[in-house]
């Protein structure tokens, strides 16, 4: 197989031509640090509704790392170890058509990637690289025998409060570095910008053969470890906010969650409420539409650095 990547790569590489970028389809977990897994299992599974198809074990028989499934393509991954140096956030992951296909295509646009594309625990193809910002991006392709794969139509009860995750938010520094490798080296697309001040404070970077994003979190002075918690975050669709707080608002697990929910208006024009896991992250529950159908037009403020 890999004898094949080569003879397909190399004569674009005689021609002077650098690889094809394989497709970005969309977003496919987050995987987040918890410090008490017990704990954070009764806030995604009993209270929001999701189901675990599958963890990965230590020696000792232990959980090290649980899957919380959205659905089919999509995860939050619940890392229980301790944090290291990017808050709670281990990593983000965008899954692509083809894994070897992408290595080969960012190594020949200056990316480090690692010298060639493993297979996870899971059974689905993977590699890791760097943003400009220091997070670990993970390139994720599906394979057809892999647990993903075994479990597809399986682990969605109707209890989800969401069957689709359209984005998540990671903090972003300086913004030029980011956009040079997020749309130039893998081609997302800018669809929005968003400020509630005098600086520009979000981007949204769709993937670019897909309709799930990244949201840029920028900031002018770097967060503490809360602010990371509310900046790193999830989106969690749901068609009718008001209905789906009404239903967190009557689950028995409802009364180990300390925090008022409350529905608002987003500076996207959209309604929203935000949770938070028993470690801080937020998840965000909104709607797929403006409050009246119109969009929110885009910020021209300047980015904070």
């Amino acid at each position: 197989m890999r004898e094949l990547a080569l003879l397909l790569i190399l004569p674009a590489l005689w021609a002077g031509e650098a690889p094809a970028r394989p497709r970005i389809l969309g977003v496919a977990h987050m995987a987040l640090y918890v410090s008490d897994l017990a704990k954070a299992r009764a806030f995604y599974e009993d209270f929001l509704g999701f189901e675990e198809p599958f963890a990965l074990k230590r020696k000792d028989g232990t959980d090290r790392i649980v899957f919380i499934k959205i659905n089919d393509h999509q995860y939050v991954e619940l890392f229980a170890e301790e944090p290291k140096e990017d808050g709670r956030l281990n990593h983000i992951s965008v899954y692509t058509a083809d894994a070897r296909a992408m290595r080969d295509y960012l190594a020949s646009r200056g990316v480090a990637v690692p010298e060639k594309v493993g297979k996870g625990q899971t059974g689905n193809s993977n590699f890791n690289i760097k943003d400009p910002d220091g997070h670990t991006v993970e390139m994720v392709q599906y394979e057809p025998e892999s647990w993903t794969a075994r479990d597809k139509g399986k682990f969605m009860p109707e209890t989800r409060i969401s069957t689709h995750m359209p984005h998540f938010g990671v903090l972003i520094g300086p913004l030029e570095p980011a956009l040079k490798f997020y749309r130039d080296v893998l081609g997302f697309q800018e669809t929005w910008r968003g400020g509630s001040g005098r600086f520009l404070s979000w981007v949204n970077m769709r993937v670019p053969d897909g309709e799930d994003y990244l949201e840029f979190m920028l900031y002018n002075n770097p967060p503490d470890a809360e602010q990371r918690g509310v900046r790193n975050h999830v989106c969690l669709m749901t068609p009718d906010l008001a209905k789906a707080v009404a239903i967190l608002e009557a689950r028995p697990a409802r009364k180990n969650y300390g925090r008022p929910i409350e529905v608002k208006v987003g500076v996207n024009r959209k309604r929203q409420a935000n949770l938070f896991d028993p470690d801080g992250t937020r998840i965000e529950l909104m709607e797929p539409a403006t409050i009246d159908g119109q969009p929110a037009p885009s910020s021209t403020a300047p980015p904070p650095r």
